[in-house]
């Protein structure tokens, strides 16, 4: 059965460490985060960009602590062609963040 949205939301917003920083990071207002996780759903945008942080962050949230995981997504990698992650996201390319976390934990260099 599908999840719906708002719990996938709820869930990045409690592994980002609050909804301040799910809104932070994809660029939204706090206020946005509160009425997705309320009466709103995202539009298809962000809905893609949530669903893919929540599928990041399940494996990224397995090599570092949530901290660390908050600056290697707003960092420049070298594996990413010196992107950030959260900006690959965004593009919808969510498979070369994943292998960027595998470079990342294997010690691969770019």
């Amino acid at each position: 059965m599908p999840v719906a949205v708002r719990d996938k939301v709820r869930a990045v917003s409690q592994d980002l460490g609050g909804q301040a920083a799910l809104a932070r990071l994809i660029d939204v207002s706090p206020s946005r985060v509160t009425r997705w996780l309320k009466t709103e759903e995202p539009d298809a945008e962000n809905r893609r960009t949530v669903e893919a942080l929540e599928y990041v962050l399940t494996r990224l949230l397995e090599v570092f602590d949530r901290e660390s995981a908050l600056e290697w997504m707003q960092g420049f990698n070298a594996h990413l062609g010196d992107r950030r992650p959260i900006d690959v996201i965004a593009t919808g390319n969510v498979l070369d963040v994943m292998a960027a976390i595998e470079a990342e934990e294997t010690g691969a260099y770019a």
